[in-house]
């Protein structure tokens, strides 16, 4: 990875050299809530990034380049998030030990979506947050009420990034949100009070943990489960055995692309145990190659168990 310092226009940028066939778009695709979410935004051959690395915003622009991704940043976060863009791109992703072959079906999806990697967002805030508004609703819904406070609540992103891209709020600003604001975005009290309650430890919550200690972390929350724990963890720290248990179409999704039969979170949990350490790693390889071929067995939004 070669740096350049601050230029002319403030900015600093890497040249982050990365293996043939990474799917650049795909592997950050995951950390999107959606295509109206206001922190990302694709211009042309760019991908641009809205984050924060605690309080401090940063503005990320990422753009294939011979051999590998130019990553410029922007604002008083730039050189954290600069530090980060391995991570981010997914090369920090150890697959050594997943036996794609124990499966034909994972082995086609393992074939066909090789150059996907899972990403670390590293944002562990936005993660929690993004989670705690999926929880009990449809993901339209939930990625609605995203944009809706990200735009209204956040910051316009530093640097010249393209119009509408916004950094989301820090946690202080999620914790003073009245209660109104809340409901015109049409988050319920329990969502809107697990995200409140999160923010009061917010600081705890960092992205130099391990999932397992995130984890527990997260789970002294009252509001957030286990199915939030993995969305957390599987986004921020690319965690490749998270497994979202209380999904609303995950188990159906497993258990159809791996034995054509519906599946609960016990048969789902059965099915992927042959990958345990990459569990997560097989379920975005399903997503993938199952995407719009799941058999109608209801609301495809999500949900997450509640723990208390």
């Amino acid at each position: 990875m070669t740096t350049t310092g601050p230029g002319p226009t403030g900015d600093a940028h890497v040249v982050v050299a990365c293996p043939p066939g990474l799917d650049l778009r795909r592997t950050l695709g995951r950390l999107r809530r959606g295509a109206g979410d206001p922190t990302w935004s694709g211009d042309g051959a760019d991908v641009w990034h809205a984050t924060r690395r605690g309080e401090d915003p940063a503005t990320l622009r990422l753009r294939p380049v011979p051999g590998g991704v130019r990553v410029d940043a922007w604002g008083a976060a730039a050189a954290r998030a600069l530090d980060d863009a391995p991570a981010l791109l997914g090369l920090l992703d150890d697959a050594t030990g997943f036996a794609a072959h124990l499966h034909p079906v994972v082995a086609r999806a393992h074939r066909t979506h090789g150059g996907v990697r899972l990403a670390r967002g590293g944002d562990v805030w936005s993660a929690v947050v993004t989670a705690v508004l999926e929880q009990r609703v449809v993901g339209v819904d939930a990625k609605a009420s995203w944009r809706r406070l990200v735009l209204r609540h956040g910051a316009p992103a530093p640097g010249p990034a393209p119009g509408g891209l916004h950094v989301a709020p820090p946690p202080r600003v999620w914790w003073e949100l009245p209660v109104w604001q809340w409901r015109a975005a049409g988050v319920d009290a329990q969502r809107s009070d697990t995200v409140r309650r999160a923010a009061t430890v917010a600081h705890a919550l960092r992205d130099d943990l391990a999932p397992a200690e995130l984890a527990r972390r997260l789970l002294t929350v009252r509001g957030i489960g286990p199915w939030t724990v993995a969305e957390v963890t599987s986004r921020a720290l690319g965690d490749p055995d998270a497994v979202q248990v209380g999904d609303a179409h995950l188990p159906h999704l497993v258990g159809w692309a791996l034995t054509g039969r519906r599946a609960d979170d016990a048969g789902m949990l059965r099915l992927l145990a042959p990958w345990q350490g990459h569990r997560q790693r097989v379920i975005v390889l399903l997503e993938l190659a199952h995407r719009g071929q799941l058999p109608a067995y209801g609301p495809r939004g999500r949900r997450a168990l509640p723990l208390r």
